[in-house]
């Protein structure tokens, strides 16, 4: 497989609000699939993809939340809020 070209694509869409997406691309940062591993990236897109109803994001969130600290958790918490301000553009 491709990863970074995965990423590509998957990121292009996540952009664009699809929720599959983004929460494809929060399991590549979670694993460091085609990118350096970024929990603080995973979370948030965890965390979005299961606010627009992806049913397991939400289970691997919290089981991401187990292995961060609080400050990091708060950190992508902040992150999701502000891009869902900018419409999910460079995110």
């Amino acid at each position: 497989q491709d990863y970074k070209q995965a990423l590509k694509w998957y990121t292009k869409s996540a952009e664009q609000g699809l929720a599959q997406a983004q929460y494809s691309l929060a399991i590549m940062y979670d694993n460091g699939e085609g990118t350096p591993q970024d929990y603080v990236r995973a979370h948030m897109w965890y965390n979005l993809s299961a606010a627009r109803g992806v049913a397991d994001a939400a289970k691997y969130r919290d089981l991401l939340s187990q292995k961060m600290t609080s400050e990091d958790i708060s950190k992508a918490q902040a992150l999701a809020q502000e891009c869902i301000k900018k419409k999910y553009k460079g995110c």
